[in-house]
């Protein structure tokens, strides 16, 4: 019997949280083992769509400070943890590292999940001597990296080869395992009738409304294909703290009848569906599992550069990257999609074959391979 504990901080609607579900749903799945989630808060978006799924909440803190003494609050984290007696530890997001690292535990493996370049580890440097943030990053890190020490041994799981080289330059006593998140294919997948394509061009995007995900730049893009007299609607699944720009954005343009916010919404692959094209704005981009899940929906796939993303996008096949944030080009590039039936469909094809790679069923085989490694 294999014993795994899965640990992040909430189960807030995200990227991270559906991939630790997804993981945990396969894994009890497999016969020996014995898995357990276990989050900080009981916020819970996914309570609905991950019935079988019963995280233990214990609520867990750390506070560091420079002047004063720290306050730990892990004891019912580390009685649970040493009564369960985990063979392999799996931590999500930096808080769950850094909270979890607290407890005294060495018979485990560690896996830290890299889910994105967590700043608390970069290097420091004469560029941010003066930068309080990069001193407290760099006290963090230091923690942490004392506290790998205690246990048995402490992975890393990079999920882009960008995230990867990152970790490997600044955390060079820990090894760093590359495997790209994954999705649930089945849920995602549906066939597409590419001969009654609809004259109003569908596009889509999900994601929070923050300045990484840069929505503001698709609300250009989309007054662009506008001013080009190209018929289509936008619909932006998300929320966030700059919803009101875009709807004021959207309102100055004029073009309130074809923008649609829709909130964070539980059937995203429901909108896919429904949709022609899937539009991608993050200027940071880890790696980009709602670029997969468009895939699997058969949405060719326009984006920019967000760095990981480099890892999903073969050029022409199943989509286009722009290097510049210039809504000139990347209309172009929807245009191109919308003009050429043919090479939408055969993109459209390439794109769910491409995502079928990246399946949750897939994905778990290796990740038992990496723990028994």
């Amino acid at each position: 019997m294999i014993k795994i504990i899965h640990i992040i901080p909430c189960l807030r609607r995200g990227g991270a949280e559906r991939l630790v579900l997804d993981i945990v749903s396969e894994l009890t799945k497999k016969p020996d083992m014995l898995v357990k989630l276990i989050v900080f808060s009981d916020i819970n978006d996914y309570s609905n769509e991950y019935p079988s799924v019963n995280p233990v909440i214990i609520p867990s803190t750390v506070s560091a400070s420079f002047f004063r003494k720290w306050n730990y609050n892990v004891h019912e984290l580390s009685e649970y943890i040493n009564a369960f007696k985990p063979d392999i530890i799996h931590t999500h997001l930096f808080e769950a590292e850094f909270v979890s690292r607290a407890v005294d535990y060495s018979k485990a493996t560690w896996f830290s999940h890299c889910h994105d370049n967590m700043i608390q580890f970069e290097n420091f440097s004469l560029k941010t001597i003066f930068s309080k943030r990069s001193f407290t990053n760099y006290y963090e890190k230091r923690y942490l990296f004392k506290r790998y020490k205690l246990n048995k041994e402490n992975r890393f799981i990079a999920i882009s080869n960008h995230t990867k080289k990152y970790f490997e330059s600044t955390s060079k006593h820990n090894p760093v395992s590359l495997l790209h998140n994954s999705i649930n294919y089945d849920l995602f997948y549906n066939t597409k009738d590419y001969e009654t394509m609809k004259s109003k061009i569908s596009l889509i995007n999900t994601g929070s409304f923050v300045d990484k995900k840069n929505q503001a730049f698709l609300i250009d893009v989309v007054n662009e294909l506008k001013n080009r007299k190209i018929d289509f609607e936008l619909h932006l699944l998300g929320d966030g703290v700059n919803k009101a720009i875009l709807m004021n954005k959207v309102k100055y343009l004029d073009i309130e009848k074809a923008v649609y916010l829709h909130g964070n919404v539980q059937n995203v692959e429901e909108y896919l569906w429904q949709s022609d094209i899937y539009v991608h704005s993050a200027t940071y981009e880890p790696l980009g599992l709602v670029l997969l899940e468009a895939m699997a929906a058969g949405l060719p796939v326009v984006c920019l550069d967000g760095g990981g993303n480099r890892d999903i996008i073969e050029e022409g096949k199943n989509g286009f990257m722009i290097d510049q944030q210039d809504p000139v080009l990347f209309a172009d590039k929807i245009i191109e999609l919308i003009n050429n039936k043919e090479l939408y469909a055969k993109m459209s094809l390439y794109a769910q074959e491409f995502a079928k790679k990246y399946d949750i069923k897939d994905y778990v085989d290796k990740l038992l391979k990496l723990y028994s490694a």
